[in-house]
């Protein structure tokens, strides 16, 4: 991959604002409920195929938003997370779940090992390979880059109700979750939380780890509740917020030495 395409697009993913310059790659892994043809519905019925077990609700919206405002390019996962989770590794049972929280996936049940070897080189591969080849591209252009992943959540999980409004995730390198979370006291109208309402040990930091941890690059997930983004001007909104808190821990980074240690 080069700079030189604004926008590429393929079967598994695509791609926005390529040429951006800005000090960010933002990666969606969640972004669209599709499901290709080759595995028919996965036996799921249409209001699970909609659910937020299928995608994030949003958040390819406000990814987009981001990094229209940033100026950095965008990778946005285009098949659903059911199919495969690209933000999993194809050893995880939650890369092809059987079961998301409460909706039951007969279509991954007894998967055999060429089946989900398709899925991981039909859908997965290809969506880190691009990651990968953008992050090298930046890399020879000499661009400073800190990766963040924009996801969504259910504000109720197994019945029960989540506080937490927007979450800042993050593994072993906490550099960019910990400036956001300074920032987070100009958004007193918001619950921010760090690692809620998901962390490392849910298995939910693979992207951060693979291609932020693995490239020494300053990495953050970011977890909004969906019923915040239920209109174009709840998304508007929330991405502005979360602007507030990003502009100044990118900047901060920048200061230190870089978001690309």
């Amino acid at each position: 991959m080069t700079l030189s395409d604004s926008y590429a697009r393929c079967e598994a993913y695509e791609v926005f604002n390529g040429t951006g310059r800005g000090g960010a790659l933002i990666l969606c892994e969640h972004a669209s409920h599709r499901i290709p043809h080759r595995y028919g519905d996965l036996g799921l019925a249409e209001a699970d195929r909609q659910s937020h077990a299928a995608w994030d609700p949003g958040a390819l919206a406000l990814a987009k938003a981001l990094s229209d405002a940033l100026e950095s390019p965008l990778i946005a996962s285009r098949i659903s997370r059911l199919v495969y989770d690209c933000n999993r590794p194809p050893e995880a049972a939650s890369a092809m779940p059987a079961k998301s929280e409460l909706i039951e996936v007969p279509g991954n049940v007894d998967l055999t090992d060429a089946q989900r070897a398709e899925r991981t080189h039909t859908v997965y591969q290809p969506f880190i390979t691009a990651v990968s080849r953008m992050i090298e591209a930046r890399s020879a252009e000499g661009l400073p880059t800190a990766l963040i992943t924009i996801h969504s959540f259910t504000p109720v999980y197994y019945g029960t109700p989540r506080a937490v409004e927007i979450g800042i995730l993050h593994d072993s390198d906490s550099r960019l979750a910990d400036a956001m979370l300074a920032q987070a006291p100009a958004l007193s109208q918001r619950r921010v939380e760090r690692n809620e309402p998901y962390g490392p040990a849910d298995g939910v930091t693979h992207s951060l780890r693979i291609h932020g941890l693995e490239n020494g690059l300053a990495n953050v997930m970011i977890e909004v509740r969906n019923d915040l983004l239920r209109t174009a001007q709840e998304e508007a909104q929330m991405a502005d917020e979360l602007l507030t808190l990003l502009r100044p821990a990118l900047a901060a980074l920048q200061t230190e030495g870089g978001p690309s240690a």
